[in-house]
């Protein structure tokens, strides 16, 4: 693929950005892939863990005939911005204005733009077409289809197995709740009115996650017509694999749902008990190709073949 970098205004930020194309001439259907939650950069990395998803997204679907563009979140990498300050409606502001930098891109086909969101990245493609944004077809890679307090509480009880030893031996022995205690840190955050604040002892994005918390997308599921692909692995412990039933049940257009097994939620695969402790020796490894082979495959199907 030919990659070339660009930038492109959401509001007072420019943020950054990377268009990749395929060998040969336009127009090309094209993606814009979205990454999960964090300060992101636009191939899928955070300086403390190397996902590399976005990337590897735009390698697949460029074999595929597919253009993409990924781009920086908010106040990582080179573009603009507070990453702390940020809102998840301000990432889907964020996202609305890379669709719009992507239909303008030259080669680019404007009717056939999609969105591959990857968690956090999943609801942002969920938001946009909830706002009636155009849209030839969603990728919903460990997506949720409950509100966000919801999807924490379920998390939190996910991965408090994963948690060091140490930390649940001081959690039995001060008979510390962990569930509870998450959930007591919510009631804080949305008591909160600033952008950033200190819960537990440590800064954090507070808008965002009382906007997250309260932001229910099956509001949105049910208004979308576009194709969708929704896949998840039955080792994840950040997003609940279910509620692939419930978004079946929700999108009243055409949706095609994948429970993949032994993958976890950053998309590699994952013998044994699903865990977190691995994530770290998980990256090493890349995507598994079960999600980029079925990911290009489905687009090329529902997106490509449609010129």
């Amino acid at each position: 693929m030919r990659e070339t970098t660009l930038t492109f205004p959401s509001g007072a930020l420019t943020l950054a950005a990377t268009l990749a194309v395929p060998e040969g001439a336009g127009p090309w259907p094209a993606a814009l892939l979205v990454s999960g939650s964090g300060p992101i950069d636009r191939d899928g990395n955070h300086k403390s863990l190397r996902l590399d998803i976005q990337r590897q997204l735009a390698v697949a679907l460029a074999e595929a005939g597919v253009a993409t563009l990924r781009y920086d979140k908010r106040g990582a990498g080179a573009s603009q911005g507070d990453f702390l300050r940020a809102g998840f409606w301000d990432n889907v502001d964020d996202a609305g204005a890379a669709l719009a930098a992507l239909r303008g891109q030259g080669g680019v086909d404007a009717d056939r733009v999609l969105v591959v969101g990857h968690s956090e990245g999943a609801l942002v493609a969920t938001a946009l077409a909830g706002r009636g944004t155009p849209l030839a077809a969603l990728v919903l890679l460990s997506p949720t289809a409950r509100p966000g307090e919801e999807t924490l509480r379920w998390q939190a009880r996910a991965v408090e197995p994963s948690l060091p030893t140490l930390v649940r031996g001081v959690l039995r022995l001060l008979r510390i709740d962990f569930a509870a205690q998450v959930s007591k840190n919510h009631r804080k955050i949305k008591a909160t009115r600033t952008d950033v604040a200190r819960i537990g002892g440590r800064r954090l994005n507070a808008r965002w996650h009382r906007e997250f918390l309260a932001y229910d997308p099956r509001t949105d599921l049910g208004t979308i017509t576009a194709p969708v692909l929704a896949l998840t692995g039955d080792h994840d412990v950040q997003v609940p694999p279910e509620d692939l039933q419930t978004l079946a049940g929700l999108v009243p257009g055409d949706v095609e749902t994948v429970l993949v097994p032994d993958l976890n939620h950053i998309l590699r695969h994952q013998a044994g008990t699903p865990t977190l402790k691995t994530y770290r020796t998980d990256v090493r490894h890349p995507v598994d190709p079960r999600v980029t082979e079925l990911v290009a495959s489905w687009v090329a199907r529902r997106v490509v073949s449609t010129a």
